[in-house]
């Protein structure tokens, strides 16, 4: 990821990997004094695997990676090369490609994405970061957290930091607004941050402004600070629709399900993140694409674009460039075209098809990877992260996913049947979403949660993985990190706990006069 100064430590054993079987040692049952002498192919991993074995023997010192025990003479067995690489998987049961003594899975350079235990994923920095974007969102009970923060960063970290403009705009954080203009409450509330704004004031020269939808802040961001609830995340996601520079995400909101960290000493935590002790998840995202069938009229583009003029200002410097598929989007330019300002949409939770204000059902046909799946009849279709299997989707009956899984979830939303479930699919793979063509009515289609926009008959939208995710850092890890959420956030599985039977209960409810007596007898023994 180029538009940022840092490096995510993985484990040097990648879990998915697409070497012949023969290229493991000992993987065609043959036996071998070591590992060097060993008459197989080895991949680049594996090579690298072997010269870290055998330098840390040579220079004969311990290590604290993972990796397998040395025996004599420098060489592990088949069996602790194994053993390490199966618990080191995410594949069970076994990652070897290989299937009984002949079969094995087929070379293939065009690799999708690959996948790495998660647990290893860890921030480091390849350079000192020296430019933070710091995201608040709109309410008052942020203003000192927001400014004690910035202050510091400035201050005692020599940051340059980076605010959206609306920030300088507002009325509580300046000493030129009218207040006889102003409503009693507002004007209490005014007088009451008189400290806080004293001290912003005397920082506001120093912090650097940008619009959202008009300033390009690719590769000039090193670190994003989020102080509120979910919404600043997702925020930060729509601001960067390349590469995502670490977030660190704050807990100022009402939900705070992707916010793990709490204000009270942001001191530390900023600066062990800004040391590189950190692990990561890398939330997934999703890359969409509208494409229209033929022309349309003048006045509907006109009225689209205006509806998304920031967006679309935002999409020419953040489009997927590099993307083939971005920029071809699959499809023939006789039958469909990329709509205005749609060349690609990356989205953190869900992308969401529904009906709209109509009163007939939608009638949505989806493809995966250009087979005909199924159609949905019904309110809607939501098409989902990991990161959004906890929003939109549970409240639609789904699953929740955990967002290191690599994995697109799709939800009806109140479909007209009674055995259509949920349903979850590779990451990687694309769907196409059209209406149906005896569909009764068109469709509205949105982008976590903005950016509406109708899909006509004809029209379809074609949704896979980004290549981008969002790096969010743990606040401790992210198992915990996660359970702590559902827990905390969502109260899953929560409830008035059973109480336990004790040993008299348990007998008197068993009726035997005997059991009882000697109970009595063990209770006299006892004392």
């Amino acid at each position: 990821m180029s538009s940022s100064s840092y490096n995510i430590i993985q484990s040097p054993n990648p879990t998915t990997k697409t070497s012949p079987a023969q290229s493991v040692p000992g993987a065609t049952g043959e036996r071998s004094a070591g590992v060097s002498s060993h008459c197989g192919n080895y991949d680049e991993h594996d090579n690298k695997l072997i010269s870290l074995i055998s330098a840390r023997h040579n220079n004969g010192s311990a290590s604290s990676a993972p990796g397998p025990g040395l025996l004599t003479n420098g060489t592990a067995t088949d069996r602790e090369m194994r053993w390490w690489w199966r618990t080191r998987s995410l594949n069970a049961p076994s990652p070897f490609q290989q299937f009984g003594p002949c079969g094995r899975i087929m070379k293939n350079s065009a690799m999708v994405m690959q996948i790495q235990d998660p647990a290893s994923q860890r921030l480091t920095w390849y350079k000192p970061p020296l430019t933070v974007l710091v995201i608040k969102k709109k309410d008052s009970q942020v203003l000192l957290p927001f400014v004690q923060l910035v202050e510091w960063l400035v201050q005692e970290k020599n940051m340059v930091v980076w605010v959206e403009s609306a920030v300088l705009e507002d009325k509580l954080l300046r000493d030129d607004v009218r207040l006889e203009e102003e409503s009693a409450k507002f004007r209490l509330v005014h007088e009451y941050y008189t400290g806080v704004r004293s001290r912003f004031l005397a920082l506001r020269e120093k912090l650097v402004t940008f619009k959202d939808g008009r300033d390009d802040l690719t590769d000039r961001i090193d670190f994003i600070v989020c102080l509120g609830g979910d919404g600043t995340l997702l925020y930060a996601s729509q601001l960067f629709q390349q590469s995502v520079p670490p977030v660190m995400a704050f807990y100022l909101g009402s939900l705070g399900f992707l916010t793990p960290f709490q204000c009270d000493n942001f001191q530390e935590q900023v600066t062990n993140v800004l040391e590189g002790h950190a692990a990561l998840t890398l939330r997934s995202r999703l890359r969409c694409s509208i494409h229209r069938k033929g022309e349309r009229r003048r006045e509907s583009l006109q009225q689209s674009s205006n509806l998304l003029k920031p967006f679309s200002q935002r999409q020419s410097h953040y489009g997927e460039l590099g993307n083939p598929k971005a920029s071809n989007n699959n499809c023939s330019p006789s039958s469909a075209q990329a709509a205005p300002g749609y060349s690609s949409i990356l989205v953190l939770n869900e992308v969401v098809i529904n009906r709209g204000p109509s009163p007939y059902l939608s009638n949505i046909d989806i493809f995966l990877d250009g087979k005909y799946i199924t159609s949905v009849q019904g309110d809607g279709l939501i098409v989902s992260t990991p990161t959004g299997s906890t929003a939109y989707a549970a409240a639609a009956g789904a699953s929740m996913i955990h967002p290191s899984v690599p994995a697109i979830l799709v939800t009806p939303i109140c479909p007209h049947s009674l055995s259509f479930r949920p349903i979850v699919v590779p990451a990687g793979v694309e769907l196409k979403i059209s209406i149906s063509p005896d569909s009764r009515n068109t469709s509205r289609v949105s982008f976590d949660g903005r950016n509406d926009q109708e899909l006509n008959h004809g029209d379809f939208l074609r949704v896979t993985t980004s290549i981008y995710p969002v790096p969010s850092i743990c606040a401790q890890d992210q198992i915990s990190d996660w359970f702590d959420s559902l827990a905390e956030g969502l109260h899953w599985n929560v409830r008035k706990r059973q109480k336990c039977l004790d040993e008299l209960s348990d007998l008197t409810a068993s009726g035997s006069e005997d059991t009882l007596d000697e109970f009595e007898n063990l209770k006299i023994h006892d004392a």
